[in-house]
């Protein structure tokens, strides 16, 4: 159950810091306008505090890990939102951003 909730708590954050940043992207870039950038900001705000529920009490390790989570997100939201189609080394590079995720969150850790 733990693994699972904190799964779930890195899909929540990178949706948060991933559409942040693309809402700021749209909101510049695309001169969409300021209100797609303040929507930015606030979805980049709501990252932060996701990331402090991770049941995990090492930030650095929560931030490492999460990492891998938004390499292999962005190329996911890139694919879903801009019709951004990935090559196989992108595939290759996530793939093993996703393994490095696991093996520093949840190898077995023998603490004193």
């Amino acid at each position: 159950m733990i693994v699972a909730r904190s799964l779930l708590l890195f899909v929540l954050a990178a949706f948060a810091e991933i559409g942040g940043a693309w809402l700021i992207w749209q909101g510049w870039r695309e001169n969409r306008g300021l209100w797609w950038v303040a929507a930015g900001v606030v979805a980049l705000g709501a990252y932060g505090f996701v990331a402090t529920l991770q049941p995990d009490a090492n930030f650095g390790r929560i931030l490492a890990a999460y990492g891998g989570v938004f390499v292999a997100g962005s190329l996911g939201w890139g694919m879903v939102v801009d019709k951004f189609r990935p090559d196989r080394w992108d595939v290759v590079g996530a793939a093993i951003c996703l393994i490095g995720v696991a093996v520093i969150m949840y190898a077995p850790r023998h603490t004193p």
